[in-house]
């Protein structure tokens, strides 16, 4: 089939060169316009505008996709895979390809619709994941499913480790998916609308470390945060406190302390919880890089540390 491929960051690059190996041919891409980025703030194009430039594709960076309504009917893509591409679709565009928009969606859709599902789902406890691929509808995330894969969630897994893991498996998903719309080989599933649960996207108070809650909702959370946008707490007494990033913890099921209180146990860094303590490993001060928990606490006078 002609496909036109939408997606933006480096999570879409597993499916995109999946798919320019397949039978199937990319037309083209479309992806979100070079963005300023870094310390000069220069325009950086994204992880999916440099892949497709380097394989010779055509590259389309609207501000709008609105904008590329006259552009896709001329080229007449058979289907238009997306993953991660950052824009919703106008509904009067969504039958531009006779095969629909088929979008790649990192959850065992109807669970965590959409835009944070492998943050919310380990935030949450899941044991299990997947991906999901569906023909994108006029509502959010909720149209017919195609196809699925599931993923066990570790227990030590990060959202970058298992993001990464689910980019790599709904790559094939998405091959897969599409060979069979090929070959009129799938039929299309509708979701169960009343199972369906939300994953907003993440904001900065969603990734604070509230050290009144029990240990394994606290690693929970930094797990799911990291590495994007990363776990926070704040340090020190209220008329001097300042912002820290802290990096996926232990529980140490021997050691209980009061919520926020930091101690040095046996050459490791204890937090409390409302249960068990938990050994921090890496922790990043404000305006530094990260470093080992223990050299941190060295420079610090214990009698005035505590999270809060």
């Amino acid at each position: 089939m002609k496909l036109v491929f939408a997606g933006t960051p480096e999570v879409a690059l597993a499916s995109l060169d999946t798919l320019i190996s397949s039978q199937h041919e990319v037309l083209a891409v479309i992806t979100q316009p070079p963005a300023k980025s870094g310390r000069g703030r220069e325009l950086q194009r994204s992880p999916v505008h440099e892949r497709a430039l380097s394989q010779g594709i055509e590259v389309l960076h609207p501000v709008s996709v609105r904008e590329l309504d006259s552009v896709l009917r001329a080229l007449q893509p058979d289907v238009i895979p997306v993953v991660a591409y950052g824009q919703l679709v106008p509904e009067d565009m969504l039958g531009i390809p006779q095969r629909g928009w088929i979008n790649l969606h990192f959850s065992l859709l109807p669970q965590w619709r959409g835009a944070a599902p492998v943050q919310h789902s380990i935030w949450h406890g899941d044991s299990i994941t997947g991906a999901t691929t569906f023909r994108i509808d006029p509502g959010m995330d909720s149209g017919p499913i195609l196809g699925q894969v599931t993923q066990i969630i570790d227990p030590k897994d990060t959202s970058g480790v298992l993001l990464k893991a689910l980019a790599e498996a709904g790559s094939q998903l998405l091959r897969q998916t599409l060979d069979a719309l090929e070959a009129g080989m799938i039929t299309p599933v509708p979701q169960q609308d009343d199972l369906a649960t939300f994953a907003p996207k993440i904001n900065k108070s969603d990734s604070r470390v509230n050290w009144a809650l029990p240990a394994i909702e606290i690693d929970r959370r930094i797990r799911a945060m990291t590495p994007t946008p990363g776990a926070w707490t704040m340090i020190g007494p209220d008329d001097d406190a300042h912002s820290m990033s802290i990096a996926p913890v232990v529980i140490n099921r021997d050691v209980q302390l009061d919520p926020g209180a930091i101690s040095l146990v046996d050459k490791r860094v204890c937090v409390g919880s409302a249960t068990y303590a938990l050994e921090l490993t890496q922790v990043k001060p404000a305006g530094k890089k990260f470093m080992n928990a223990t050299d941190w606490l060295r420079g610090l006078r214990m009698e005035t540390v505590g999270f809060s």
